[in-house]
């Protein structure tokens, strides 16, 4: 894809396993890969190609709900230590072996914040017409939305002294690049959408706490705290994509797996921020 390739220049690793959606208790493993490899890699277009044979050959939706379906090709993006269903073997050091350190981590809730305000942005002017399929207002407020938790966090370190940066120009690309697919390529955006809210809430949490428990003290951050039952608010939503997919052809849900590769990509590259 075009746009992909375009707007996937900045990243600067091939290497793609991280923890996301559907991410069990073990789930704490990331790999780095070293190479540098301008736009979207030859792994990269490798991976997407065999996510969409695997489909073709029928193996994603014999007996699964779509939201099932993503959360195999998901799995696929994951090492064998994160998940029994990963295919990918871990390079380089878990994040157990990893040191973060705060300025990175600073970088990263920023990043955070931008893709959370921009996926909530779209759904509520409602840019992907999809969401007004089954009722108004279908994905606004289900109590998964972050970007004032994050707003809050990043308030508490400004007043503990600590200068909040920018975003970066990689993911101000990738909150252009949302942008984009809402308007026009509707089934790729709702794979970024289950990918970053259900990887927040699974392996992001896990992700949070061991960062906590390194450099701030155990503190909890607001970004890691949802009010009501997470598993409930997260079943609603389930329910919701799994309710808008059942009017999509074969293909364009082949189209949403695909994706899945792209947005392991951009998650790889803000969650390596934390430590660099």
């Amino acid at each position: 894809m075009a746009l992909a390739a375009a707007t996937l220049a900045s990243s600067p690793r091939v290497s793609i396993s991280v923890s996301a959606a559907g991410m069990n208790s073990s789930g704490l493993s990331m790999s780095f890969g070293a190479r540098r490899v301008p736009g979207i890699s030859v792994q990269i277009h490798s991976q997407r190609r065999r996510m969409a044979a695997a489909a073709a050959r029928g193996h994603e939706g014999a007996g699964k709900t779509f939201v099932e379906e993503m959360r195999a090709a998901a799995m696929r993006m994951h090492t064998k230590d994160q998940a029994s269903e990963g295919e990918k073997e871990l390079e380089g050091p878990s994040l157990n072996e990893l040191e973060p350190n705060l300025e990175a981590y600073l970088r990263f809730l920023v990043d955070s914040k931008l893709i959370f305000q921009t996926l909530e942005n779209i759904v509520d002017r409602a840019a992907v017409p999809c969401y007004l399929c089954l009722s108004d207002a279908e994905f606004q407020n289900t109590g998964l939305e972050r970007s004032e938790a994050l707003k809050k966090d990043l308030k508490w370190f400004s007043e503990q002294g600590h200068t909040i940066p920018e975003p970066s120009a990689s993911d101000t690309k990738y909150a252009s690049y949302l942008e984009e697919l809402s308007e026009k390529d509707q089934q790729a955006f709702f794979c970024h959408f289950y990918n970053m809210y259900f990887g927040q809430s699974a392996g992001g949490r896990l992700t949070g706490k061991k960062i906590a428990d390194k450099i701030l003290n155990k503190k909890e951050l607001e970004f890691y705290k949802w009010e009501g039952t997470l598993s409930e608010l997260l079943q609603n939503v389930r329910t919701k994509l799994n309710q808008v997919a059942s009017s999509w052809t074969r293909e364009e849900k082949n189209r949403c797996l695909e994706e899945t590769v792209t947005s392991f990509a951009y998650s790889v590259d803000r969650l390596r921020k934390i430590f660099t």
